[in-house]
């Protein structure tokens, strides 16, 4: 099966990190409105595929291959950093790519944590943050992303299940209950949705680098419930509340306008995460949960919401679209409406 959608090229660039696999429309002017789209985890740029080819043709469309994902160079994660080593490679992208002024970046999932860090460290034009990681990363933390333990117990590497660890490691392109093929099913888009790319969503996910410098990344032992800890290497480990910490946006002082799209249906990015394991143990899929007063799920949406609020109230332009019927991928799932929402933006 061809990755590669007609229209749609691939290139390999080198940068002054790494090598970076680009994907870009045929036909593009470089002097065109640049438009990058930076894919989440377990994923790759070549879900962007047929978004990209339906936007304006006026613009410059680019969608990039992180590290250790798609055909990008399989460099180790250092978690420390946060996102950073993401958002530094996707600054010296960029700047190999000589787009004209500042770009508009659209962020998925994961992707859009590292929009939000390149957004705090370079001048962007917008940022479109399309079903967020919240700010304060993925698990861990209250409202106001205080951590619940300070070791950040339950959340990063030693969250990751090794049975879907293992179905990547050995391509599994089938239906078992661990594989790609029903994680997309079943957590990326929301109940029933089936598309004509499923094959190369899989695909796509299958091109996900495995280890402890990449994905999950590394743990270690805790005393807090469930036992374990972040640790400092691989992509987990990125979203942790002990190394990431978005909320710094709202101080910036010049703030480029944000579009926030989310579904409804989303059970990734959500107040009640089938992929918190606070709430796993709330549902008693996993034992001896400690109880809500110790070991709350994250209000991952409340969380985003309230550092937007604070966006706008320090003068930023916020534009919400909540997409009923969708899950983790609304532009897959609702590309019109997705599409209609970022022209409005980027003009």
């Amino acid at each position: 099966m061809s990755t590669l959608l007609p229209g749609i090229a691939s290139r390999q660039i080198p940068t002054t990190r790494i090598r970076t696999n680009v994907l870009e429309r045929e036909g593009d002017d470089d002097a065109g409105t640049p438009v990058v789209l930076v894919h989440g985890n377990v994923s790759s740029a070549l879900f962007f595929q047929p978004f990209m080819l339906s936007l304006p043709r006026s613009w410059r469309v680019v969608a990039v291959d992180l590290r250790g994902f798609g055909d990008s160079e399989t460099a180790p994660v250092d978690a420390t950093r946060g996102l950073r080593d993401y958002s530094d490679d996707l600054f010296a992208a960029v700047e190999a790519l000589g787009p004209a002024g500042a770009p508009h970046l659209f962020g998925w999932s994961m992707g859009a944590g590292v929009v939000l860090q390149y957004a705090l460290d370079h001048p962007v034009a917008s940022l479109t943050l399309q079903s967020p990681v919240s700010p304060y990363g993925f698990g861990g933390t209250a409202l106001d992303g205080s951590r619940l333990t300070p070791d950040a117990a339950g959340t990063g590497g030693g969250g990751g299940n090794p049975d879907f660890v293992a179905a990547l490691e050995s391509g599994d392109t089938g239906d078992g209950p661990a594989s790609p093929r029903t994680v997309y099913r079943t957590a990326y888009v929301h109940a029933g949705h089936r598309d004509e790319y499923e094959d190369l969503w899989v695909e796509s996910m299958l091109s996900t680098a495995t280890g402890v410098g990449n994905y999950p990344g590394d743990s270690r032992p805790s005393a807090n419930w469930p036992g374990f800890a972040p640790g400092e290497h691989g992509v987990l480990n990125t979203m942790t509340p002990d190394h990431l910490d978005l909320s710094g946006i709202t101080g910036l002082a010049v703030k480029p306008p944000i579009l926030w799209v989310h579904g409804a249906a989303d059970v990734i990015v959500s107040d009640a995460s089938l992929f918190d394991l606070n709430q796993l143990g709330a549902l008693g899929a996993i034992p001896g949960w400690p109880g809500d007063d110790i070991a709350p799920a994250q209000p991952m949406v409340s969380q985003t919401r309230a550092v937007l609020d604070g966006y706008r109230a320090s003068g930023g332009a916020v534009t919400e679209r909540l997409l009923q019927e969708c899950g983790h991928s609304p532009h897959l799932e609702h590309p019109d409406r997705v599409r209609a929402a970022l022209e409005e933006l980027v003009g």
